[in-house]
């Protein structure tokens, strides 16, 4: 399944000049159209990267394996989605991977999939959320998103950032569908929370790169 387009908080950018021409020429070997390719969705997989592990380290490694495993991929894209949202699948893939071999639990078992009382919702908590999508300084979300604890962070970015579903959350995360929409609606509650003070949040490493 393909996420759904992209209605959340970080817009991505319209479909790029010149990137099917690209595209076509690298899939039949040509070094200077895959390095064009590179050069246009760099910055963009880094951040998706950056976001996922909260590592500057680990985020350009994966950028760089991501790529590689572009050029070893590319001649499967038939081009049925985006290039852009084929290309993030791919990484959010990767990232996954790459933590499950490090022996990092995705998401916390400890949450429980009804919210407490006190902080219930009002409505559906796996619809988008007015209260995040106002007015806010790019950087300041930004920086209360790479605060989130790792469980809240991957489940916001998957769903808020990437587009992707609930369904499709849990099958990547390994957890139930209902696990995914309580993490979602924890990690909206703790962003409102972090963005009440963000004079107390701390800068991040990385972070000007990925909000210009």
């Amino acid at each position: 399944m393909q996420p759904k387009p992209n209605s959340g908080l970080f817009k991505r950018n319209p479909p790029i000049a010149g990137e099917a021409d690209a595209i076509e020429r690298a899939k039949n070997g040509d070094p200077d159209a895959f390095s064009k390719l590179y050069a246009l969705h760099k910055r963009r997989v880094y951040t998706l990267c950056l976001r996922m592990l909260g590592n500057v380290s680990e985020a350009e490694d994966m950028t760089q394996e991501a790529f590689l495993h572009l050029f070893r991929k590319l001649g499967s894209f038939r081009g049925e989605s985006a290039f852009s949202t084929w290309l993030h699948r791919l990484t959010v893939n990767l990232v996954l991977m790459h933590l499950r071999k490090k022996g990092l639990q995705l998401v916390s078992l400890e949450e429980t999939i009804n919210p407490s009382e006190e902080d219930a919702p009002k409505r559906d908590f796996g619809s988008r959320d007015p209260q995040l999508a106002g007015s806010v300084d790019r950087v300041t979300l930004e920086r209360a998103v790479a605060s989130l604890p790792p469980g809240y962070r991957m489940v916001f970015v998957l769903h808020d950032v990437e587009g992707f579903e609930h369904n499709e959350i849990a099958t990547m995360l390994e957890c139930s569908t209902g696990n995914s929409k309580s993490q979602l609606h924890k990690a909206r509650l703790k962003l409102r929370e972090l963005l009440r003070q963000p004079e107390k949040l701390q800068p991040v490493e990385g972070l000007k790169e990925v909000a210009l």
